[in-house]
């Protein structure tokens, strides 16, 4: 087990938010780059620090390689994955970025990343077009780098990508204002033929410098030959964030199946910037004095709908320019039409005994939509304590 030096601890304050989490929960090192086991990735968007002492193993080449052995193709998925593989698999960086994308957004997107991937429009996605997200991620979370910042940085680079090489020239100019938008804005708005042809090349020089990780193995082989279709990637998709809602879920449940109004309340609140989170608890309490429970199908149904919430948060505002106050009913009518997704009226009612804190009945923009906002940004934030 390799500790951690205080050379390399120094790193922490060069570097962005995101990735001092990935180097908090990390857990192995290979070559000098850093890498999370499944376990890490699902203790990163599920808890506030990690459970176990804060080391790097140092991974050998035969070691890495049992790993990928054992990595299960992509049509053995299922949404148990990560728990089965447990500590054996390796995730780098710029998949953990990736693979947070995935957990916030809708079902109808996934078609999209689909897409963004395939550059060459054959319905399939190779190993050298999903490596372009090497490039693409790399350059959104780069750092404006302060006069003697350069060789932090460099480690840092090679910490978390595996090499030393600078990116300034990687991406066009154009490209340049993508640095204060969304990961996923960044992907979408790269997928230019031109831009992503640019990047092609430079993917080729970066896979054959690159050690494999589980997901390449797990969605194009061992020999890295294989072509990831639509329906495998949904499915993939699907299954991770089935997994963590499911976690989250048995984290609560105590082995029953349901959790009660008050554990979905916490759950909801974990990862937002309400300060005063107790009287949102108390309100809850007074109003649903019996408790009925919050099942998986409920509480995943839910989660489903957050990942819509753009397109709900238009429906809303619709209401308000009307002068409409929004309801139980209207509120069901709007997710639904929004999202398509169907909320239960014992879902929905518990959702307005906790956010509407006036107690009129009704649910504003303000107390629900902002809110849930700052949820979305799972794993890149630390939990507040409830």
């Amino acid at each position: 087990v390799t500790e951690n030096t205080s050379d390399l601890e120094d790193l922490h304050l060069y570097a962005t938010p995101r990735e001092q989490r990935f180097r908090r929960f990390a857990s192995l090192e290979f070559e000098g780059q850093l890498y999370m086991t499944p376990y890490d990735f699902i203790q990163a968007v599920t808890s506030d620090e990690p459970k176990r002492a804060k080391k790097w193993r140092s991974l050998s080449r035969q070691e890495l390689n049992q790993i990928l052995m054992e990595t299960p193709p992509v049509w053995k998925g299922s949404s148990k994955l990560f728990r089965n593989l447990n500590e054996k698999g390796v995730i780098s960086y710029t998949e953990y970025l990736f693979l947070l994308c995935i957990l916030t957004k809708p079902h109808a997107g996934f078609r999209i990343a689909f897409n963004m991937f395939d550059t060459d429009g054959n319905e399939m996605v190779d190993k050298k077009e999903f490596l372009v997200l090497q490039e693409i991620f790399r350059k959104k979370n780069e750092k404006r780098e302060r006069k003697g910042d350069e060789e932090k940085r460099a480690m840092l680079r090679l910490q978390l990508y595996g090499y030393h090489t600078s990116t300034n020239n990687v991406l066009k100019a154009e490209g340049e204002d993508l640095v204060s938008r969304s990961y996923w804005d960044t992907l979408r708005r790269s997928t230019s033929q031109a831009l992503f042809s640019d990047l092609a090349e430079r993917a080729d020089d970066i896979s054959s410098s690159l050690s494999d990780t589980t997901l390449l193995v797990h969605f194009f082989g061992k020999k890295g030959k294989a072509e990831l279709n639509f329906e495998d990637f949904y499915r993939f998709m699907d299954n991770l964030q089935t997994e963590v809602l499911e976690i989250e879920f048995l984290s609560y449940s105590n082995g029953m199946n349901t959790i009660s109004e008050e554990d979905f309340a916490h759950i909801l609140l974990r990862y937002t910037n309400v300060e005063n989170t107790s009287s949102y608890l108390e309100n809850m309490r007074c109003r649903i004095p019996e408790e009925k429970g919050i099942t998986f199908d409920e509480f995943r149904s839910f989660f489903q709908f957050l990942n819509n919430l753009e397109d709900f948060a238009i429906a809303m505002q619709m209401y308000n320019f009307a002068s409409r106050s929004i309801g139980q009913d209207e509120f069901k009518r709007a997710v639904y039409v929004a999202t398509g997704v169907k909320l239960s009226p014992h879902l929905v009612n518990t959702v307005f005994k906790i956010f509407d804190v006036d107690r009129d009945d009704q649910l504003s923009y303000k107390e629900f939509i902002g809110i849930m906002k700052d949820r979305l940004n799972r794993g890149f934030r630390v939990r507040i304590p409830i």
